[in-house]
């Protein structure tokens, strides 16, 4: 395929920042980060197998494009009515809970010969949206968990019941087939990135599949942007229970590259004591600070309140998100000599 031909979005403004995740985490960023630059790439895992994601997935072969909708919603400039409607879930029917957005993307799928990646491409375009989102990888993965006491389960939605079932650690992930080959535009868009932003998102299904692709961990450690962890607000239930900055941290390391960050941005907004103990019920808590763990792994954790509480959830605001992470790439940068890394100053 011609590269010339895919859609890249409006350039010139703003700083060159690469976001990597999946999620609704990934999403609410780039709502924020497109207000301050037009210079944004979202890289998208596509490793997801369940839900209406699973469904188009296994019924028509395509790639999973529910992480990918929400990152093209999430920059999109189209008049709200649009936006309702890509945001729309049938609610009857053999469509029942299917998004009309993952329809909209899989017919252009079928229209551009199964080539996922021209299809995001397309989409982009009806959506002018602001910057690009690129799948990871356009090779057919699957996720699988080993577990500490060594059980193991195959496909991102059935990680979270073993999980629970087994009562244990995740021990470590791997993608099926191993070392999928990077999508050559992602590991462009890593290599001119003045800012490359790891999360937030889930850790396991979400961050590390990236970062199993070949080339991409390797991409961001030769980089010379600034690159910083934005560490999720609660631990996940079925993913994350008891751990700390560091353990998530340790985790994306242990699947990638020992120092492939340098700087972790952890929230500080009080969260009300009510929602604390609903979270408490399902296992969940705030997530710990813990900077000598951090410094001891070679990052530095920087916190900003960054979180808002909406119907009961903690979340991410995008706004107060954008923010901060402009704030910390507005900020004197000093390279230690040889290493590739900035401290904040």
């Amino acid at each position: 395929m011609n590269e010339e031909k895919l859609y890249r979005g409006p350039s010139g403004k703003g700083p060159k920042i690469v976001a990597i995740g999946g999620g609704t985490g990934l999403s609410t960023m780039l709502r924020g980060l497109k207000r301050h630059t037009n210079n944004l790439t979202a890289i998208v895992t596509v490793a997801d197998d369940g839900g209406g994601s699973g469904v188009l997935r296994q019924e028509l072969g395509m790639l999973p494009p529910g992480d990918i909708r929400n990152c093209l919603e999430a920059l999109a400039n189209v008049e709200p009515l649009m936006g309702e409607l890509l945001h729309y879930r049938f609610t009857e029917g053999s469509l029942k809970g299917q998004s009309f957005g993952n329809l909209f993307l899989a017919a252009l799928n079928g229209i551009s010969g199964g080539s996922f990646e021209q299809a995001v491409s397309r989409m982009s375009q009806v959506l002018a949206i602001t910057g690009r989102v690129l799948p990871v990888t356009t090779a057919n993965v699957q996720l699988e968990a080993e577990l500490e006491n060594g059980a193991r389960v195959l496909g991102e939605s059935k990680i979270f019941y073993c999980k629970k079932r087994e009562d244990c650690r995740i021990r470590r992930v791997r993608l099926l087939p191993e070392r999928p080959p990077a999508l050559e535009s992602a590991l462009e868009a890593i290599r001119e990135a003045d800012m490359i932003l790891l999360g937030p998102g889930s850790l396991y299904t979400s961050i590390i599949p990236n970062l199993l692709v070949e080339g991409i961990a390797q991409a961001i450690m030769d980089s010379d942007a600034l690159k910083i962890y934005i560490a999720n607000v609660m631990t996940q239930e079925g993913e994350t229970e008891g751990y700390t900055n560091a353990d998530h941290i340790q985790a994306i390391f242990q699947h990638s590259l020992p120092g492939l960050f340098h700087l972790c941005l952890a929230n500080s907004a009080n969260i009300p004591a009510d929602i604390l103990s609903r979270y408490a019920q399902e296992g969940a808590e705030q997530l710990r600070f813990d900077k000598e763990a951090c410094a001891r792994l070679g990052v530095e954790l920087v916190s900003r309140p960054v979180s808002t509480t909406r119907r009961g959830f903690v979340r991410h605001d995008s706004e107060l998100l954008a923010a901060a992470l402009l704030e910390l790439h507005a900020q004197k940068s000093v390279r230690i000599a040889g290493l590739g890394r900035y401290r904040m100053e």
